[in-house]
């Protein structure tokens, strides 16, 4: 099983380690486009913090951030299930899993970047800002910049298995399973349902920062008790027996992928 999450716009500091080395991260096939990245961020930001806020989209009040990724070079690193954190990952918990559960996130982890592409959560990193929404001047959208690397390592690392994909949409757009591996991906939203205590009439949401959390506590869950679906369908049943509502829509055409919803009416 492969899940791919979103990054988080915050990050812990970086460490006091070693700096980062790019020939060490995962997924070598990208490791051209991280370079591109890379240098062009750290250039523009060295060279004109106003225009780099401008391109990140920062406002003043978070100009450290441009300190940050001009020493991305130099900065310790640190596992990347360490540098990130947010709701999702404050729900996943990555440091109080038991040891064969966090040898499965090593494994099934990977978490998608502006900056790195995708990274394993025991990749040393550093920690930055460069969102997948960013247009560099020079390399243009990363969103665009990502896709034909991406196309050419992620269906090896997706393997014969299945693909739980939990990204945010503007992560989907460095890369969308195509043909066989879109037909064992689940893509996942959460609902939050609340009947009107007057007309009786159930409405549902998406509300982010439970969505965000909800998802978190799903992969805690798959990677603790050791649960390993070999397609949608098995998810579909695996997160029914784990207590959660779901429904399930399966692609109507073949290269699709599966769209679950998990419903919740308490959310926390």
């Amino acid at each position: 099983m492969l899940v791919l999450l979103p990054p988080s716009e915050g990050k812990a500091p970086s460490g006091r380690g070693a700096p980062l080395k790019p020939e060490s991260l995962s997924l070598a096939g990208l490791a051209g486009a991280r370079q591109a990245v890379l240098d062009e961020l750290v250039e523009l930001c060295a060279a004109d913090e106003a225009k780099a806020r401008e391109v990140l989209g920062l406002s003043e009040g978070l100009r450290g951030e441009i300190a940050k990724n001009v020493e991305l070079r130099t900065a310790g690193a640190r596992p990347a299930g360490e540098i990130y954190t947010g709701v999702l990952y404050d729900a996943l918990g990555l440091a109080t899993l038991d040891a064969a559960a966090k040898r499965r996130a090593t494994r099934s982890l990977l978490v998608f970047s502006g900056l790195w592409g995708a990274v394993r959560v025991s990749d040393r990193i550093p920690s930055y800002r460069c969102s997948m929404g960013v247009k560099l001047p020079g390399l243009g959208a990363l969103g665009a910049h990502w896709r034909k690397p991406m196309a050419e390592v992620l269906p090896e690392a997706a393997g014969d298995g299945l693909v739980l994909d939990l990204r945010s949409s503007a992560y989907t757009s460095a890369w969308k399973p195509k043909g066989e591996v879109a037909g064992r991906t689940a893509t996942v939203r959460v609902l939050h349902a609340q009947t009107d205590p007057v007309t009786g009439v159930e409405k549902r949401s998406v509300v982010s920062h439970f969505n965000k959390a909800t998802k978190g506590r799903i992969v805690r869950t798959l990677l603790e008790t050791g649960t390993t679906p070999a397609d949608p369908a098995e998810l579909v049943e695996a997160l029914r027996d784990l207590g959660h509502v779901v429904e399930a829509q399966a692609p109507a055409k073949a290269g699709a992928a599966w769209a679950l919803d998990v419903v919740v009416t308490q959310i926390h």
